[in-house]
């Protein structure tokens, strides 16, 4: 454990109870919303997390994996995570690591986009990695931090460059731009994807934040008993939906977007700074 992390106070882990909104603008509207919900866990703190209901690295009803994240090979998930950060030269977030994920419900999740929030040692947030999966499974990981690592706030717009394929109804070209909203009950995170020609998806999830126990985890898993699976039924009914739209069609294996790409540079666009760096993928 880090000597230098925050005390451990307040619960090791949260539940996240909340709604999924996608909404794609052209050429065709095409717009959902599901309730999820998340669990959020204190990476060093993930030995106390174990129990009758919920487990780590072993079958329970709720459940979380290690090796589902970052180098997926069952390690310590704080430690590679600190290693990443020291690489990318944020050292501001000294602090605790929230991984915020799907988690697997009855031994099964899929995740297309797990959060780790990576803050300070007086609890502001100094660095997001956003780790997307697709359903071919392929993986990519964003790490974003605000310019010179200053804490990210709600203001703050997180831009980096698309270079993973993720539906077939979609070109790799463009960018992403994250904004984080947290309160100590609620947390919310937004994805707005530009590709050449503008604005085409609007994401949205998030939701209020209790603490992780027996009683709210069996609640959210009574009123969601499917969640996963339900998940990966749900990209491919709305992938259906798409089709039957005839929005554009690209394929598993798309063509390499154009080259007027949207700008990555945040500054060209008139928006706060933040920086991207590269981490390791499929």
């Amino acid at each position: 454990m880090n000597p230098a992390r925050t005390a451990d106070v307040g619960p090791a882990a949260w539940l996240l109870t909340g709604q999924v909104m996608h909404e794609r603008l052209r050429p065709r509207h095409h717009r959902f919303t599901y309730p999820v919900f998340y669990v959020r866990c204190d990476l060093d703190r993930l030995a106390s997390l174990d129990s009758g209901w919920f487990g780590i690295d072993r079958w329970r009803p709720l459940g979380l994996h290690k090796r589902d994240h970052g180098p997926r090979d069952g390690s310590d998930l704080a430690t590679w995570m600190r290693a990443q950060l020291s690489a990318a030269g944020i050292e501001e977030a000294d602090g605790k690591i929230w991984l915020q994920a799907f988690p697997r419900v009855f031994g099964y999740a899929f995740n297309p986009v797990s959060f780790w929030f990576c803050d300070d040692r007086d609890g502001h947030l100094r660095a997001l990695l956003a780790e997307v999966r697709n359903t071919f499974g392929d993986r990519h990981s964003y790490l974003l931090s605000a310019a010179g690592n200053a804490p990210i706030t709600a203001e703050t717009q997180l831009k980096c460059r698309k270079v993973l394929h993720v539906s077939p109804f979609c070109r790799v070209e463009g960018s992403y731009a994250f904004r984080v909203r947290q309160t100590p009950n609620s947390a919310f995170v937004s994805i707005d994807y530009e590709d050449a020609d503008g604005l085409l998806i609007r994401t949205a999830l998030g939701g209020r934040l209790k603490p992780l126990t027996r009683s709210s985890a069996l609640a959210a898993l009574i009123r969601q008993p499917l969640l996963t699976f339900g998940v990966v039924a749900r990209i491919h009914w709305q992938a259906l939906r798409l089709a039957i739209k005839k929005a554009p069609f690209y394929g598993k294996n798309p063509a390499p977007g154009r080259t007027a790409d949207a700008s990555t540079d945040p500054a060209a666009a008139g928006q706060p700074s933040a920086a991207a760096r590269p981490i390791s993928s499929d």
